[in-house]
């Protein structure tokens, strides 16, 4: 039988989607995290889930889903809270361990919608992107006035230490390339974790996209994010920054597996 070239070059890609990850850092989110390894396990891809040392009934919560074998569950766990850094640095070292192509990360506390991974996965077919970042701002409706000022400036800031416009460095909804996971190494495990991935991997030349996505709020939501203390380890991290920037050389043809 003889395809044509479009058909061929659709089925490598879809080929490849197949070898993708979720990942989803949590920390007490045990009225949530169930509604999203469900709606995520429509995708038919492997959960993982990184529990950072909840104090509540998270843990239980996953383990008992797991246990009944419906969803494509595995589940990591550290014994103390570290950080949603460390979380996710725990998640990406299994990703690189077992060969994924990537994975897509979603946070487990019902603010991101799991029907938009959708969006990712074309994107990833269309364009093979080595990082993808969901953006907030092209509809932020809902979002309170300090967290969106709050996303707004240090996503600019960001943007102007990275060269390239990043719509939303807070975003937990993103995609991450095996080649960014394998060639990045991350030094932060808290919630500056995610604006230094895109930093280096701006800076390395890796393709970065903005995918828009919705902004949900819950009125009982508690964010776990210390105005004070995470306000002080961002600016840490952009003093850091200028030290990490002369010791990356920039790639100007990314072709690592």
């Amino acid at each position: 039988m003889i395809y044509s070239k479009a058909l061929l070059n659709k089925m490598k890609s879809l080929k490849k989607l197949i070898n993708l990850a979720i990942l989803i850092p949590v920390y007490n989110e045990e009225k949530n995290i169930s509604q999203v390894i469900k709606k995520c396990a429509s995708y038919r891809l492997d959960i993982i889930v990184v529990d950072d040392g909840s104090t509540d009934r998270t843990a239980k919560v996953v383990k008992k889903l797991k246990q009944s074998n419906k969803y494509p569950l595995i589940f990591l766990q550290h014994p103390k809270n570290k950080g949603k850094g460390a979380a996710l640095k725990t998640g990406l070292q299994y990703v690189m361990e077992k060969g994924y192509q990537g994975v897509i990360t979603i946070d487990g506390d019902a603010q991101h919608d799991p029907q938009e991974i959708k969006k990712f996965l074309k994107m990833i077919a269309r364009e093979k992107p080595d990082l993808i970042i969901g953006s907030r701002f092209q509809n932020h409706q809902g979002m309170p006035f300090i967290r969106l000022a709050t996303n707004y400036i240090t996503s600019w800031i960001i943007s102007g230490l990275a060269g390239k416009k990043v719509e939303d460095v807070q975003s937990g909804f993103r995609y991450i390339s095996h080649k960014v996971i394998k060639n990045i190494e991350l030094r932060t495990r808290n919630f500056d974790t995610e604006p230094e991935l895109i930093l280096k991997a701006c800076w390395l030349n890796y393709q970065v996209k903005n995918i828009p996505i919705s902004t949900i709020y819950h009125e009982d939501s508690v964010s776990e994010v210390n105005k004070f203390t995470d306000t002080l380890k961002f600016f840490r991290l952009v003093i850091k920054s200028l030290a990490w920037r002369r010791k990356i050389r920039p790639r100007k043809n990314i072709f690592i597996d």
